[in-house]
C-alpha cells in the first residue's frame, strides 16, 4: 500500500509524462524524483524547467555528509557556495522520503503572494516562502539534490544554479 506522499509523487511522475510500468515510486531515482516535483511546481507558474547537474548533486552531497556530522540542519555559508542556491530539509529516517521532503518546499506555495522576494510571503517572513521561491527561482536553470542519514534522520540537500531569491526582484 503506497503513502500519501507515494501517491503525489506517483501523480507528479505520471505528470510529468514518465511511465512507470507499475513500478513504485519510492524506487525512482533521486534525480527523478527531485526533477518530476520541481518541474511541476516550475510548470504551474509557467518558468522552464530544471535540468539535473552531476556538479550540484555532488556539491549536495559533499555538504549533505557535513550535516550528518553536525547533526543538526544549517545552512552552509554563501562563500563555499558561490553562485549556488541552496533548499535543505530534514525528517525521520524511514519515515520521510526524499520526495516528502521535497514536497514540503512545494508545499510552501500557499503562503505566497506573488510581487518581488522579500516581500512575497502572507505571514511576513520571507522564510516560510524561501524554499519554494528558489524552486520556481525564473533565473535558476540547474539543479542537483543529494541525501544522507544519520543520528536517525534523512538530510535532502538540493543545489542550484544559478542561484535565485534575491531581495526585491520579482520569483518568477
Amino acid at each position: 500500500m503506497f503513502s500519501v506522499a507515494s501517491h503525489a509523487l506517483l501523480a507528479l511522475v505520471m505528470a510529468s509524462g514518465l511511465s512507470l510500468s507499475g513500478q513504485d515510486p519510492r524506487a525512482l531515482s533521486l534525480p527523478t524524483q527531485m526533477l518530476a516535483i520541481h518541474n511541476r511546481e516550475r510548470a504551474l507558474v509557467h518558468v522552464p524547467p530544471l535540468a539535473w547537474s552531476d556538479r550540484l548533486a555532488a556539491d549536495a552531497a559533499a555538504y549533505a555528509r557535513q550535516l550528518v556530522q553536525m547533526g543538526e540542519l544549517d545552512h552552509s555559508s554563501e562563500a563555499s557556495r558561490g553562485d549556488e542556491g541552496e533548499n535543505l530539509a530534514m525528517g525521520t529516517a524511514g519515515y520521510y522520503s526524499p520526495a516528502a521532503l521535497g514536497m514540503m518546499w512545494a508545499d510552501e506555495k500557499r503562503h505566497l503572494t506573488g510581487g518581488a522576494f522579500g516581500a512575497d510571503s502572507r505571514t511576513g517572513n520571507w522564510e516560510d516562502v524561501g524554499h519554494y521561491t528558489q524552486m520556481v527561482w525564473r533565473g535558476t536553470r540547474q539543479v542537483g539534490c543529494a541525501t544522507a542519514s544519520g543520528g536517525g534522520d534523512l538530510y535532502l540537500i538540493c543545489r542550484y544554479a544559478p542561484a535565485g531569491n534575491y531581495i526585491g526582484d520579482r520569483v518568477y
